[in-house]
Formats: C-alpha cells, structure tokens, sequence
C-alpha cells in the first residue's frame, strides 16, 4: 500500500519536474552557444 501511494506521489510531481528541467537545459545550451556574443554585447 505505502509503495503503490509513493509511486503514485511521484509520478504526480514528475511532469512539471521534467518541464523545468527540460527548460533549465535550453536555457544552459542558449547561453553556452551564445556566450560570446553575449560578453561582446556587455563588455
């Protein structure tokens, strides 16, 4: 019962954990592929 009610728990949380996750990555890649444009823009 306790495995079945955490297991449920979990894939609950999941999706909107993914997406975050998900998004963080793209973000991290959009600045790594963009950091020298980006330091010629500021600097």
């Amino acid at each position: 019962m306790e495995f079945k009610r955490k297991f449920g728990k979990q894939r609950k949380s999941k999706p909107k954990k993914g997406l975050f996750l998900i998004l963080l990555l793209i973000v991290a890649l959009y600045l790594w592929f963009n950091a020298e444009s980006l330091m010629n823009a500021f600097f």
